[in-house]
């Protein structure tokens, strides 16, 4: 009887490593903040990336240094869209609905951690990329002209939680009967200015 060789171990590559292990750990870190929440344990996202809990706390001290490194990278992904001249509100949402699971454990990091410079220029950023596509729509007569940005980041905030809750085969359709609510009160008001929802 042959005795089975032992699996080869990886080798130690050192500082070389660094880079890659940074990424890996946002990878599991988007991963594990998605399903668990941003309160998931830090050992489950040294585990999921194949690294020592030393070399996650070398490239990230704390737990808000690494969702922030996580939130960072979905909030470009938003500005991306927000920078196009021919973006629309509803595909911010469209983009915002598909990163729900971990928007939800960025709200919940915002409420725990506002007072953090590090998080209030990430909210800075939100901010901004709701504000450019509401003068947008505001000037396109999408939405009326007494709907503010904190009234979207509102909405936002409500939709996301709502989808992050709901059963993967329901959250397309919830998302959508959800929205249809904000479109009905962001309408504009004015008798011959509404304009039907883009789709």
């Amino acid at each position: 009887m042959t005795t089975p060789k032992p699996e080869p171990r990886k080798a130690n590559r050192g500082p070389s490593a660094g880079p890659e292990n940074r990424r890996a750990l946002i990878v599991a870190a988007r991963e594990v903040f998605g399903d668990g929440g941003y309160a998931a344990p830090l050992s489950s996202v040294a585990k999921l990336a194949g690294v020592g809990q030393g070399s996650l706390y070398r490239h990230f001290p704390d737990r808000l240094s690494l969702a922030v490194a996580v939130f960072d990278e979905n909030i470009g992904e938003l500005e991306a869209i927000s920078n196009r001249a021919d973006s629309t509100l509803d595909e911010l949402l469209d983009a915002i609905i598909a990163q729900a699971l971990v928007s939800t454990a960025m709200i919940d990091m915002i409420t725990a951690d506002l007072d953090d410079p590090r998080v209030q220029h990430l909210q800075t950023r939100i901010e901004d990329v709701v504000d450019a596509i509401v003068q947008r729509e505001r000037a396109a007569h999408r939405i009326g002209d007494s709907v503010e940005t904190a009234d979207v980041l509102l909405a936002i905030s409500m939709l996301a939680g709502v989808v992050a809750r709901t059963p993967a085969d329901r959250r397309g359709s919830v998302a959508r009967r959800a929205w249809s609510l904000f479109h009905a009160a962001f309408a504009p008001s004015e008798r011959g200015t509404r304009v039907p929802p883009t789709q």
